[in-house]
């Protein structure tokens, strides 16, 4: 992958790209970062602008390979083998810069790039063990990185809330982008559940909301909603500094209800929670200080 030309680039710039790039591309995630400590702020969107990055290469590459390569590419950057390259990139300039300043683990950003290997492929996800898996080292790792951030790179103790509600959050989003995923051909929901409801993977690819992949979503949500409370009962725990790393998670409840009340055909239903009703539950979560 060949590095993006913005030498030369100053922290600022670099600091109002990943701004942008989230504010674009993750709406939710960066309205929830502006109750962050603006001190921190930009290193929390650098760890948001990397997860861009990954997340959307199956939108960027036609066949698996190339992404492959870019993921390498990325895995290569964080090993510190192409230190030219990730001057000359804006996004891995960021990652690198915050994870210098925050004293920030390289384990967990290399497994999400592990993990975000299952998207550029078609098969199904294997199980909900699986399933609950790529949630924890893509949505849960980056709630503890943030939750890092936050606590001056100091272990906040907060895996439980961070696991959990990874899953919670993932699980809410992978619903929601269930239309976009069965027109690309791809499967999030685990395979185990789906023959435990006598579903059809053709009819998922297809966009067919039959009656069985409508109880299958709904068994998705009981799960989501039970991943929710453990992490809410975990978060009594969270020390305050860190908590509005946490805040993203205000969001999957309203979502699941949302869901609930349109679920006559998942694959056409329109998004069930308008911007401005995100944007309110955000910042009435971030008054109360919880989720």
């Amino acid at each position: 992958m060949s590095a993006r030309r913005f030498w030369p680039l100053t922290d600022q710039h670099l600091d109002s790209l990943c701004a942008d790039l989230v504010r674009e591309g993750d709406k939710d995630r960066f309205l929830a970062t502006l109750f962050i400590d603006a001190a921190k702020r930009d290193a929390v969107f650098a760890l948001y602008a990397f997860n861009l990055e990954i997340a959307r290469l199956r939108e960027l590459v036609s066949e698996p390979i190339p992404g492959e390569m870019r993921l390498q590419w990325w895995r290569e950057i964080l090993d510190g083998a192409r230190s030219g390259e990730a001057m000359a990139h804006p996004v891995a300039s960021a990652l690198l810069k915050a994870i210098s300043d925050h004293s920030l683990p390289v384990a967990p950003l290399q497994a999400l790039i592990e993990a975000r290997t299952f998207d550029l492929y078609d098969d199904p996800m294997p199980s909900l063990n699986d399933l609950e898996g790529y949630c924890g080292e893509t949505a849960s790792a980056l709630f503890q990185l943030v939750a890092l951030i936050l606590n001056d790179g100091r272990d906040p103790g907060t895996a439980d809330v961070s696991g959990h509600g990874g899953v919670a959050y993932a699980l809410a989003g992978l619903m929601r982008a269930l239309p976009i995923h069965a027109r690309r051909g791809q499967v999030f929901l685990p395979a185990d559940l789906i023959a435990a409801h006598s579903a059809d993977v053709a009819d998922i690819r297809s966009g067919r909301g039959t009656p069985a992949i409508r109880a299958l979503l709904a068994s998705m949500r009981d799960i989501t909603a039970d991943h929710l409370s453990k992490a809410r009962a975990a978060f009594v725990e969270a020390p305050h500094a860190v908590r509005p790393a946490f805040l993203p998670l205000a969001l999957v409840e309203p979502h699941l209800r949302a869901m609930a009340r349109t679920s006559g055909d998942p694959f056409t239903a329109k998004e069930a929670l308008p911007q401005w009703r995100r944007q309110w539950v955000l910042f009435r979560a971030a008054r109360k200080g919880t989720f």
